[in-house]
């Protein structure tokens, strides 16, 4: 696996989108290599599904409410 993230003080830079992020990555569906951010990882899991950029962002803030208990 390419890490190519900046690790610091427990945070990963994302090389995808630039964000900063704790959780486990990602891995890339691009190219199987890059770690990326769970974001991405979702983003890409449901382009190659076809759901659109707008759905896509719709479902992450559904994800994320979750997380906020």
């Amino acid at each position: 696996m390419k890490d190519t993230n900046i690790i610091s003080l427990g945070f990963r830079i994302c090389p995808k989108c630039g964000s900063r992020y704790h959780e486990p990555p990602a891995l890339s569906r691009v190219d199987n290599q890059t770690l990326i951010c769970p974001d991405c990882g979702t983003r890409e899991a449901l382009a190659t599904m076809g759901v659109d950029e707008k759905e896509q962002e719709e479902i992450l803030a559904s994800i994320h409410g979750c997380r906020q208990t």
